[in-house]
């Protein structure tokens, strides 16, 4: 972010006042819309450490206003500060900005977050309470995320100064100046009941939002003294040293776990249903740092559901404050929603650039009324309010809000199919999706796992297949399954990760945990303090087993790709340690000669059939070996390999359906997990991303080391080796690759992922363009993959349902959580459904949406310039339309077809090919300009038709405008604009492919018939009352009426041709005549230079980064 410092001038502020008192607050209308302008005006340049005033500018280019705040230090505070700065600083200098502290460091010359100097403490201090962490709440505020409310008076005010409105004060002051009362009090009736709408939803969603991130609750801190004072969160500061109680909390703060274990739900931020177990931060270690250690880290919002084995004798657990307020996860979640980054759609882009071409149209129109009226004896004042009045016209106040219904409607339908949105102009990004990440377990696959056996391994090779565990004979491969695990009872219930769930299933085992203080477990096993005990069953296979204590776990970590357990028999005795996780982390952890040869064969055979396969270890511990304090980078090595264990994980029924719908739509499906690279492939070649005749080829990238360099290489073969596929066979493949004859799909692991974009970012976007199997990613290489894809300018989707996905789906152009929650902050769409069939859901709904808002869009546009039309043809014959013929036009006709034209639903298929996003582009240019053109032809024809009939009586030529009304020539006009207003709606909305047709909405289609009926009434045979009340002129020919009526149904067949013809590809002979272009975005570009390029991908050839070839050529 950049800032820039600022000095109050102050005459330069005396002279800001005077002129907006001249000006009647423009000035200052003027400095809210352009903050910058104000700063300028009243303010100096200078440096940041004298500054009271600053200017923000963020990445997006938007720019803020914040006013620096000092405030004294107390004693504690004043001593961080001399800390962080050096040097003691008897005043603290900070702005806030979206809920963040900012403090200036003069170290550093600049303004620092607050919190940052916790986050960079090493293990060690948080354990021993290190003096730099405790301070008062003047350095980092209070730990409140303090969402605003707004009281109405400043709502209104707000809301009034916004241009739509402010505009429209403009408006209704010029039509009150042009005796058009009856319209100007319907517009301010309206615009009041909008505006008090606005401010109720506004304040309601406010009071929501603060509900939802106002947490305040009574915590007990445990001071340096030893002392324990219960006080309020909102007093809460890093450093402070937080009690959790055993029957658990809603955290109001982060905090590092430092003792005990905590069972924590945190569905609400991470839409994971889950319950995750959280464990003691280590007390040696590197800095902290809350992502990589998330087992470690309790976060604000989660509720902890149980604490244990802490606080002796006391039960619950203990924990250091490391971020509060807005600093926290929490915080960072509720900021995004109160303060979202715009978003960058071309749609919403072209939108304004559209109003300023109408502003353009209206300053013509404005031209060319001036020219008119002044050759008439009109005065130079009603000169001037006609021709403001065009702009009035030309420019429709409404049109922001119109484009928004066909979102309304849609995020009404998605509620109804149990799809949530929090970001509602992410639905008609939706519509442009071109490809679409999922997740596999959980979201591709059952979450559930069904064990199918076990594979003892040792250094003489494997065993055969056990398919039931408790047949296995009473040893470590039975004791790892029953205790390396990080499950919990809640209430005498197992509550845990799924797969472990089922792999103590299997094995028959029994949980049982400490209650309380009680010791006698503790007791049971030589004194060391217990975290849980697994006991044998009672049956003849498993008589010699013993019972277990789990006396020091290590979570699993998706960046570890393990997890370990520390375990005691009985009095304390052999002491073993057991590690579970990814089969090839695993064996790197193992001594070489306890791992079978036929590992990587085995693995690979069980990885291609689909199986889920986790690789087990053990190891004893010798009895000088402290238990309570052991490291885990002194567990986790020199292991013993134990064996395998093989799990078969189901796709779910609607998975192949859905990516086979997908990629029939010409939509692009990638798999983005955790899992082994070749059960990744089965599952894909499973649901449908890799067809049945189309290969893949395994990508494998290697960093460089001490004794080589960095290489990439692509390889042929299911398995993932050269040696999976006999010589002749790659000869025929690569033959068939480089003809062109076989599609292929790249498979890459997040090693090499990471490899490559470090080393080979040449490649990337190659590997990108033909990657779909992206396995073993850890949480942020998902979010990097995503960031990638949108570098290609894809507009990239995202599909998950846990915590590792969490940063992924908040990246995507279209985040998708299926979770159990109404609504997750973790992105912005979220599916009660467990399977992905909300995902082409999302995609029709979207398409609809920003189909229905193009035609919404065009109509308001069309309304617009057939008013105008109107207006100018009717000022050329000195007259205009009437008070009342204005209001009927804009409430009865425009208004009420705009509301129920976005009623209709998607289409029930995916069309191959995606709506167009750009209102600037040719065909709806054309469509405008050639619709404008044929409506203008047909009100003048309406004109010049009545007045070459016999009967015709020219108006008064002494008067102008509304006053001499009514006449022929007024009628004329209104009549047949009448008709256009109704027959441009039927021609703008688009049906198929993208919506259902016209007739299932029935709503849109009564309303058509009703105003069809009411507007022929008053042509043919108007009522006196209504043809007074309108000024309409009294025509007795029902022929001349009738032949009206003809003009308008000609009329609109003519511009239902056009529109169709346009919607055909009318057009495309202009393209013709320009050449052919290269497509803007990247993705398009790389795709077709990838099917021109004959010898890529380079089939096993070893290949090094060029500056590496340079080197070694020199």
């Amino acid at each position: 972010m950049d800032v820039q410092g600022f000095r109050w001038v102050r005459w330069r502020v005396w002279l800001c006042h005077i002129g907006s008192v001249l000006s009647l607050g423009l000035l200052l209308v003027l400095f809210r819309w352009r903050p910058r302008l104000g700063v300028l005006a009243r303010c100096n340049s200078c440096p940041l450490a004298f500054a009271n005033i600053l200017l923000l500018r963020d990445s997006f280019g938007q720019q803020y206003v914040v006013e620096v705040l000092t405030e004294e230090l107390e004693e504690g505070s004043l001593q961080l500060l001399c800390i962080l700065n050096g040097f003691q600083v008897p005043l603290l200098h900070y702005y806030l900005f979206e809920g963040l502290r900012y403090v200036w460091m003069a170290r550093k010359g600049a303004f620092c977050r607050a919190y940052l100097k916790c986050l960079r403490q090493t293990y060690f201090n948080f354990h021993t309470l290190h003096p730099p962490l405790a301070a008062s709440s003047s350095v980092y505020g209070t730990n409140l995320i303090d969402v605003p409310v707004k009281s109405f008076m400043r709502l209104l005010i707000e809301e009034v100064l916004n241009p739509f409105y402010v505009f429209q004060v403009f408006s209704i002051a010029l039509w009150l100046t042009d005796s058009y009362y009856y319209y100007a009090a319907c517009i301010v009736i309206i615009s009041l009941i909008s505006i008090c709408v606005s401010l109720y939803e506004i304040r309601k969603q406010s009071n929501t939002i603060r509900s939802m991130a106002q947490q305040i609750t009574n915590v007990t801190v445990r001071r340096s003294s030893g002392e324990e004072d219960s006080l309020s969160s909102v007093e809460l500061v890093p450093g402070d040293c937080v009690l959790i109680p055993q029957e658990g909390l809603l955290l109001p703060c982060d905090a590092a776990l430092l003792a005990g274990e905590c069972m924590v739900n945190e569905s609400m931020l991470t839409g994971e249903s889950v319950p995750v177990m959280k464990t003691p931060l280590p007390a040696a270690g590197g800095r902290y740092n809350p992502e990589t250690q998330r087992r470690h880290t309790l976060f604000c919002g989660t509720q902890c559901i149980q604490a244990k084995g802490g606080r002796p004798g006391r039960g619950g657990a203990i924990a250091v404050v490391t971020s509060t307020g807005f600093f926290t996860a929490k915080g960072d979640l509720v900021s995004s929603i109160l303060y979202p980054q715009p978003i960058n759609f071309r749609f919403y882009q072209d939108a304004i650039k559209f109003l300023l071409f109408l502003g353009g149209v209206a300053l013509c129109g404005t031209v060319y009324s001036i020219v008119i009226l002044s050759r008439t004896n009109t005065t130079w004042w009603e000169l001037v309010i006609r021709a403001l009045d065009i702009v009035t016209i030309v420019v429709p106040p409404a049109l922001p809000a119109a484009i928004t219904t066909g979102t309304i409607y849609a995020q009404s339908r998605l509620k109804r199919e149990g799809v949530f949105c929090i970001s509602p102009p992410r639905i008609n990004i939706s519509g442009k999706v071109s490809l679409f990440c999922f997740d596999k377990t959980g979201t591709l696959t059952e979450e559930g796992l069904d064990v199918w056996g076990v594979m003892e391994g040792s250094g003489a090779g494997f065993s055969e297949l056990v398919p039931d565990p408790r047949l296995l004979p009473q040893g470590p491969m039975l004791s790892a399954m029953a205790c390396c695990h990080s499950v919990a009872l809640l209430g005498g219930q197992p509550l845990g990760d799924p797969l472990e769930l089922k792999m103590i299933e299997s094995t028959g085992w029994e949980l049982e945990e400490p209650a309380g203080d009680d010791k006698t477990l503790d007791s049971e096993f030589g004194g060391h303090r217990v975290l849980a005990v697994m006991r044998p069953p009672a049956c003849p296979l498993q008589s010699e087993s013993v019972a277990v204590a789990l006396v020091q776990r290590f979570p699993f970590s998706s960046s570890l790709q393990r997890m370990s357990v520390v375990t005691v028999n009985p009095e304390g005795q052999s002491s073993l340690a057991f590690i579970k996780g990814a089969p090839e982390m695993v064996a790197s952890l193992c001594l070489r000669e306890s791992v079978p040869a036929q590992f990587s064969n085995t693995l690979r055979t069980f990885a291609s059939d689909g199986f889920r396969v986790l690789a087990l270890g053990y190891k004893t511990l010798y009895g000088q070996t402290d238990l309570s304090t052991i490291e885990r980078g002194e567990v986790e090595r020199d292991m013993q390999f134990l064996g395998l264990l093989v799990m078969k994980n189901l796709v779910k029924p609607e998975s192949a359906e859905v990516i086979t719908t997908l990629r029939l739509a010409h939509l692009r499906t990638v798999m983005v997990t955790g899992d082994n690279v070749l059960t990744a492939v089965n599952v894909a070649r499973t649901c449908g991303m890799l067809g049945s005749n189309e290969r893949v080829i395994f990508v494998h990238a290697t960093p460089q080391t001490a004794q080589s360099l960095p290489s990439l290489r692509f390889h042929l073969g299911e398995g993932g080796t050269e040696d999976t596929a006999t010589p002749s066979s790659i000869d025929m493949y690569t033959q068939g690759l480089y003809q062109g004859v076989i599609n292929y799909h790249l498979a890459i692991n997040g090693k090499s992922f990471s490899a490559l974009c470090d080393h080979f970012p040449e490649y990337l976007p190659k590997v990108l363009m033909r990657g779909t199997v992206y396995a073993r990613m850890a949480p942020e290489q998902k979010t990097q993959l995503v960031t990638e894809l949108q570098k290609l300018n894809y507009r990239v989707g995202m599909c998950g349902d846990g915590a590792n996905d969490c940063g992924a789906l908040r990246a995507a152009d279209v985040g998708v959580s299926l979770s159990e929650a109404e609504a997750s902050v973790a992105s912005p769409f979220t599916s009660k459904s467990d399977n992905i069939s909300c995902v082409p859901l999302l995609i029709r709904e979207g398409r609809c949406s920003l189909v229905t808002s193009f035609s919404l869009f065009k109509y308001m546009a069309l309304y617009s310039l057939i008013q105008f039309s109107s207006v100018l043809i009717l000022y050329t014959e000195k007259t205009n339309l009437g008070d009342l013929q204005f209001l009927f036009f804009d409430m009865v006709l425009v208004t009420l077809l705009a509301i129920v034209m976005g009623k209709g639903g998607p289409s029930t298929e995916l069309h191959p090919q995606r709506p167009p996003a750009s209102l600037l582009a040719l065909p709806v240019l054309a469509s405008l300009t050639l619709h404008t053109l044929l409506l203008i032809l047909g009100q003048v024809s309406a004109l010049l038709i009545t007045t070459s009939q016999d009967w015709f009586v020219p108006l008064n030529s002494t008067m102008s405008g509304a006053a001499n009304l009514p006449n022929l020539e007024d009628t004329s006009v209104f009549d047949l604009s009448g008709y256009q207003y109704i027959i441009m709606a039927v021609v703008v909305t688009k049906g198929y492919p993208y919506k259902r047709p016209l007739y299932y909405n029935v709503v849109f289609v009564c309303v058509l018939l009703v105003l069809f009926a009411l507007m022929s009434w008053l042509v043919l045979a108007p009522v006196p009352f209504l043809r007074k009340l309108l000024k309409l002129y009294y025509i007795p020919d029902m022929n001349f009426k009738i032949l009206l009526v003809a003009l308008a149904a000609l009329n609109f067949v003519f511009c239902f041709l056009l529109e169709m013809l346009i919607d055909r590809g009318m057009l495309n002979c202009l393209r013709l005549l320009r050449g052919r272009r290269q497509s803007k975005k990247q993705y398009k570009r790389l795709d077709v230079l990838l099917s021109d390029s004959p010898s890529w991908p380079p089939l096993d050839q070893p290949l090094v980064p060029p500056q590496c070839t340079v080197i070694g050529l020199s």
